[in-house]
């Protein structure tokens, strides 16, 4: 299916790029950072910004996107067909723009086109139609979604609100289409393992499989923490697998634990990725999502070292560069509230 040279070459590339990439022990370059400036020139060297701290900020999130796309994208150009499996990990990038898009349009938010970040000729959605997401998602495999949107044939005014929008979503609906997209980004993903061999496909399989799992958690804490939704509301937000409904499992047998009673979870099989019980405690989502975040990243930090497979490696090195890329993100995010880079690190609990 994917020559041997192909195979060789990609890992060889992606060795080289994680050599100098924020993971592993080069984490702890990122301690001592204190300002913006200092993480622009520290990540993009003679190419960073001299912008004041304000305007660099999102300038600085929109070029380490940019760069996590373009180090990922190098790799997938060593096949002459990438495997669709590293296709959809790149994509995920599109569904995030494409939530964020439909959002905007949503609250009647379209006098400029959002940013996005383009993905060359790996990208589907035609992100330049904006705002008529009719037009943005033609002819792509996102295109169900138009049937949850409000469409009419009005022409776009930004003096107006949503319902002249062609193209329109209900904002009652943007809940739901943001679970369908989920639901879509990793059903194709968990598809795309059966069109590899399987001993290409081991530390693949088990890592998407936590991961689908853990973010089942997560979204179900999060749910119920922050909107109060009952379990059976909660339910309609899980991705469901077909025929593996054991990735939803943990989720569902905690939907009735009390969010403030530690010793109800102390059974629950996820309880390591809880914050530890304390005087009033309360189950917290963002804990539980960090704790998930560093657990994945260890898994495909070894088997990115460990693993036979270069198709494996491959795919631990894409996972390996969007955690760089958030973990990145979370440091100028910090930097721009008045944190360091050793602050940020602290409360990610992510270690070297």
């Amino acid at each position: 299916m994917y020559g041997i040279g192909e195979r060789a070459y990609a890992f060889v590339k992606a060795s080289g790029i994680i050599g100098k990439s924020y993971v592993g022990r080069r984490i702890k370059a990122l301690n001592p950072v204190s300002r913006l400036s200092e993480l622009d020139q520290l990540v993009f060297g003679m190419n960073a910004r001299e912008l004041p701290e304000r305007e660099l900020l999102p300038d600085l999130e929109r070029r380490l996107s940019g760069r996590g796309v373009a180090s990922i994208a190098a790799v997938l150009k060593s096949y002459k067909n990438p495997p669709p499996l590293f296709l959809q990990l790149l994509r995920v990038y599109e569904y995030s723009d494409l939530k964020t898009a439909l959002a905007l349009i949503a609250e009647g938010e379209i006098i400029s086109r959002p940013d996005y970040t383009p993905l060359g000729r790996f990208g589907t959605v035609k992100f330049d139609a904006w705002p008529d997401a009719g037009a943005m998602l033609a002819g792509t495999d996102l295109e169900f979604i138009l049937g949850c949107l409000d469409q009419n044939n009005a022409p776009a005014d930004p003096g107006k609100t949503m319902e002249n929008i062609p193209g329109g979503v209900s904002l009652k609906k943007v809940d739901l289409i943001d679970t369908l997209l989920d639901r879509h980004y990793y059903t194709k993903l968990w598809a795309s393992l059966a069109q590899l061999k399987k001993k290409d496909q081991a530390a693949a399989e088990k890592i998407i499989a936590e991961e689908i799992a853990l973010r089942n958690c997560a979204w179900a804490l999060r749910l119920r923490t922050y909107y109060g939704m009952s379990a059976e509301e909660v339910k309609e937000h899980l991705v469901v697998m077909e025929n593996n409904g054991r990735l939803c499992e943990d989720a569902l047998a905690a939907l009735d634990f009390p969010l403030d009673d530690y010793s109800e979870w102390e059974k629950w099989k996820r309880l390591r990725f809880l914050n530890p019980a304390s005087g009033h405690w309360r189950a917290d989502p963002r804990y539980f999502q960090n704790a998930a975040s560093e657990y994945l990243y260890r898994l495909a930090l070894r088997n990115f070292r460990v693993s036979l497979s270069y198709i494996d490696k491959v795919f631990c090195y894409i996972k390996l560069k969007q955690f760089e890329e958030d973990l990145l993100t979370s440091c100028a995010e910090g930097l721009g509230m008045g944190m360091t880079g050793k602050d940020t690190l602290a409360m990610l609990e992510v270690v070297s």
